[in-house]
């Protein structure tokens, strides 16, 4: 199968929003890979002043000075479209690598956003350095973390009713998952809405706790290989998938979204019990039991205005 590259220029991004009107800035058949070099900076105000001695990626540069339309904070690099893809089918997006794509990153809060603006009512921002050979960044007190980078959005396109929607809220479309166990070798199942299904993946993180408290990850730049899947009416596996779900080599992952942190929950409970008793001769009643035994629900993040749980089942427990 051929691999395609998408660059992060001007006219194959968009700045914080899904629309199934988007047209695609590339076209690919199924079980066809893609390389999106996707670029982050909410604002050009997050950028490191040249004291510290840290390069701008020049497409970075280029799609700052562009004054691009702009609904949220993500720059996507997108949407990519898959021959075939039609509403009720299923996207099987498989993170094949991931590529640090600049020396350095940012992590702040600034006035009523984050867990906690109650408490933090000021703005606050680190440049932090990455050592992309070691895999490491250093923060400024000092202390060295080991990079585990993961983008923080991947999604499709929303329903046409939708119109154009923020990337801040992650919904059954995908988007905004924050979700960490989506790193290189995760694969991503989502729910197809719209003609192509159209792709889009940003907003990378260098390092993530879960939660995403402050409301930042380490944010930088990220170059993502991603192989993309088309399966007709969600396929014999998933043929009722209407909600993103995730597979690592160790864990099923099942998802849920909502203002509210406790409807969130249900829903990635919901999901895993249906995701059991679809995959054995489990009772719901059984599955339910099963996941209150051996399934460990996350709190994926608390920041993006619609809250978000994950539930891990580890691999070889079904039969």
């Amino acid at each position: 199968m051929p691999t395609h590259r998408l660059a992060a220029t001007p006219e194959t991004v968009r700045w914080g929003s899904f629309d199934a009107g988007y047209p695609p800035a590339l076209t690919i058949a199924s079980g066809e890979t893609v390389v999106l070099e996707c670029v982050s900076a909410g604002s050009p105000d997050v950028l490191p002043p040249p004291a510290l001695g840290l390069a701008i990626p020049p497409a970075l540069t280029a799609i700052l000075a562009a004054n691009l339309p702009r609904v949220g904070g993500h720059i996507l690099t997108g949407p990519v479209a898959v021959t075939g893809a039609e509403p009720g089918d299923m996207l099987e997006v498989k993170v094949e690598a991931i590529e640090l794509g600049a020396d350095w990153g940012y992590c702040g809060f600034r006035p009523l956003v984050g867990t906690l603006p109650e408490d933090f009512p000021e703005r606050y921002l680190s440049h932090i350095p990455i050592d992309r050979a070691a895999g490491t960044c250093r923060l400024p007190w000092g202390t060295e973390l080991t990079l585990a980078p993961f983008f923080g959005v991947m999604g499709v396109a929303p329903p046409a009713e939708w119109g154009t929607i923020s990337t801040i809220e992650p919904r059954a479309h995908g988007g905004n998952l924050d979700n960490k166990e989506l790193g290189a070798g995760a694969t991503l199942f989502l729910p197809v809405f719209a003609p192509g299904g159209l792709f889009s993946a940003g907003d990378g993180h260098g390092v993530q706790g879960d939660g995403e408290v402050c409301i930042n990850a380490l944010e930088t730049c990220l170059t993502g290989t991603f192989t993309l899947s088309l399966h007709k009416g969600g396929g014999l596996r998933d043929p009722l998938l209407r909600y993103p779900r995730a597979e690592t080599a160790t864990h099923f992952i099942t998802m849920g979204m909502h203002e509210d942190l406790d409807v969130a929950m249900k829903t990635a409970l919901r999901e895993m019990i249906a995701f059991i008793a679809a995959r054995t001769n489990l009772s719901r009643q059984q599955a339910y039991q099963f996941c209150s035994l051996a399934v460990d629900f996350h709190v994926t993040q608390t920041v993006n205005r619609e809250k978000g749980v994950h539930g891990m089942l580890r691999k070889g427990l079904l039969f």
